[in-house]
């Protein structure tokens, strides 16, 4: 997952005074109807977010028990039931608010953090060397098992979920943006306006947080889908909150009752889930990287030199 952020967030030129862009949304959104790929993994992503918001308007949330157990997908229950006679469609759109939740509030929390920390190591050099050390040795941890002890130690609930993985995520979040709040602090625009005020604050917020937005924008949503990586993979180990439903709970369950083999559906359709928001999520912020820096396209689509034989 660190190589995908990493290739998403590709370095971004050196930006423009805040002052002088030029409709960057407008460029942004005629670059994603250029793009089927981008413009299409943007519906799939909008429309997974929509069902999650209108989940209590598209079916009733799932039931304890219902006579139908194991039934194969059909006309009375669209993805099949599990061992309990619940229906699966049920669980996979109500799984997705969870999902949602967890997502958004965790990389919030993760951007917010790895952001303010970035940004200040950028900017008031004496700090950088503490925020590289502290960055490297968080990144160095094995991420998975230290997840799975703090969520042991402190109890299955949601909360627990957003604070692990929001604790483990906002490291990547400050190496990316470091590095191109770097490149803004030692532009001339940013030097001048030292030399105007005493005030460092007003020029991180007035110059530095601006140029570095579209790095942010992109680790928001390849930070969220890692975040629903994350907490499908402690709900299947049984670290997940078992008194609401989200799509590694199905897999849980799923395991739990022995039923994960014979009965294909109880797998296919929250892990389908799962991969359709993570990959729309990843072309998504690709696409917009694109948009924002044209360099990175053309590098990317420029043919590779052939090696002699």
């Amino acid at each position: 997952m660190t190589e995908s952020i990493t290739s998403a967030v590709a370095p971004l030129a050196a930006p423009a005074p805040p002052e002088r862009a030029s409709r960057p949304s407008s460029a942004t959104w005629l670059h994603f109807r250029r793009e089927p790929l981008g413009l299409g993994s943007l519906v799939v992503l909008v429309g997974l977010v929509l069902v999650a918001v209108l989940a209590p308007l598209i079916t009733d949330a799932p039931a304890s028990y219902g006579p139908d157990v194991l039934a194969a997908p059909g006309g009375a229950h669209w993805f099949g039931t599990d061992s309990l006679g619940r229906d699966v469609f049920a669980e996979v759109v109500w799984g997705s608010r969870q999902s949602l939740l967890v997502a958004v509030a965790a990389s919030a929390i993760a951007i917010a953090v790895g952001t303010a920390v970035a940004v200040v190591g950028a900017y008031f050099r004496r700090l950088d060397t503490l925020v590289t050390v502290v960055v490297d040795l968080v990144l160095a941890l094995p991420v998975l098992p230290l997840m799975i002890l703090v969520a042991a130690l402190v109890g299955p609930s949601t909360t627990t979920i957003i604070a692990v993985v929001a604790a483990f995520s906002w490291p990547e979040v400050t190496r990316i943006v470091r590095s191109q709040a770097l490149t803004v602090v030692g532009l001339p625009y940013v030097d001048a306006a030292r030399l105007m005020t005493t005030s460092p604050w007003w020029i991180i917020s007035r110059h530095v947080l601006p140029a570095v937005t579209p790095v942010v924008v992109v680790s928001v949503v390849v930070t969220a889908s890692r975040a629903v990586l994350s907490a499908a993979g402690l709900a299947f180990l049984g670290l997940g909150d078992p008194n609401t439903w989200s799509w590694g709970r199905i897999l849980y369950e799923a395991q739990q009752s022995g039923a994960m083999s014979s009965a294909w559906w109880l797998t296919l359709f929250p892990s389908l889930a799962i991969f359709l928001l993570v990959l729309s999520a990843t072309l998504v912020s690709t696409a917009y990287n694109d948009a924002r820096n044209p360099q990175a396209r053309r590098a990317r689509r420029r043919p590779r030199p052939q090696k002699d034989r």
